[in-house]
């Protein structure tokens, strides 16, 4: 186990005036964040093998999927992940590296690409290469974009700007309109960084639920009750499965669990279900037997960018954390 991993605990500190002591909440808070930017990881390497697949298939060749067994369309390694993860990474290692440019960002996801990723969406891959062709940071707005792209890479973005609302949706929109610009898209981006802000901060998922439904209130088609079933890339799609699965369970294992299962765009509900489902956990809620099939220098990662990011957040320095 990582030390980033081992110190996720709570601690009692005492006032220093007056003796009391007092609940810490960064440890809880720190380990939420790092749950987030892991279970990203988790709930993409789970699904992968199963995008594109209907659920009827996933039944047919794996029973209930419980476990990382590698293989389908692109003939993942168990444990492998996609390129939710690998953008994910990539705003991560920039916001570390440069504070907040959606140049860095852009530049990133352009050194990306040209690595031959493994598998790129479609609409990631005209608006990286209209950066590379261009050197526009942000694409016109697009009756095209309204995929799940932009929202599957939210977790470093959500845990860098813990504790201010406004620069959420800042660089939200940034980093999705390098890639995405559609208002399903924006307000799916927007709700998932607002959704691991509260969870991070503890809050029931009562109170999930009521900012999840503030945003079905704006954009009715984005209703997940009843649940559909359908699990597109289509972002209303994506969302609608993430939702239904987030509030019908109790533990992130069964989140993850029946959000990879109904198959579909199965890597990108995963990383998403897996990013909210991280924060509102904990860390110490992702089962070991799929964190230990994440590559160790990954997974080691991860936790670190995790922790740095949330150490520079405006919570953190509301609370006197030292970056």
């Amino acid at each position: 186990m990582s030390p980033a991993l081992a110190s996720a605990t709570c601690e009692s500190v005492a006032d220093g005036a007056s003796g009391v002591r007092f609940r810490n909440p960064w440890p809880e808070i720190l380990q939420r964040a790092q749950g987030a930017l892991l279970g990203l990881a988790v709930g993409d390497a789970l699904g992968g093998p199963v995008e594109f697949l209907t659920r009827s298939e996933v039944r047919a060749r794996h029973g209930e999927l419980c476990d990382m067994v590698g293989g389908g369309w692109l003939a993942l390694r168990a444990g492998q992940v996609t390129d939710d993860t690998q953008m994910a990474a990539c705003i991560a290692r920039s916001i570390d590296a440069s504070g907040w440019s959606p140049t860095d960002v852009a530049e990133r996801f352009a050194g990306w690409l040209k690595s031959r990723p493994l598998d790129v969406g479609a609409t990631c891959r005209r608006g990286i290469r209209r950066y590379i062709v261009h050197g526009t940071v942000h694409g016109s707005p697009n009756p095209g974009d309204a995929g799940n792209g932009a929202a599957m890479r939210m977790a470093p973005v959500a845990i860098a700007t813990l504790g201010d609302d406004s620069l959420l949706e800042r660089w939200s929109l940034d980093q999705a309109h390098i890639t995405h610009h559609h208002p399903l898209s924006d307000a799916a981006c927007l709700l998932v960084g607002r959704l691991v802000h509260r969870a991070c901060r503890g809050e029931p998922l009562s109170t999930l639920r009521r900012i999840a439904l503030e945003t079905v209130g704006r954009f009715p088609t984005m209703q997940f009750e009843p649940y559909r079933g359908q699990s597109s890339a289509y972002v209303v799609d994506t969302m609608q499965t993430v939702l239904h699965h987030l509030f019908a369970t109790t533990n992130f294992e069964t989140c993850l669990i029946r959000t990879v299962n109904v198959g579909g765009d199965a890597d990108t509900t995963g990383a998403i279900a897996g990013t909210i489902a991280g924060a509102y956990y904990g860390l110490r809620a992702i089962p070991r037997r799929w964190m230990r099939k994440l590559d160790r220098t990954l997974r080691e990662e991860l936790l670190g960018l995790a922790e740095r990011l949330a150490a520079r957040s405006p919570l953190a320095r509301s609370l006197g954390v030292e970056p």
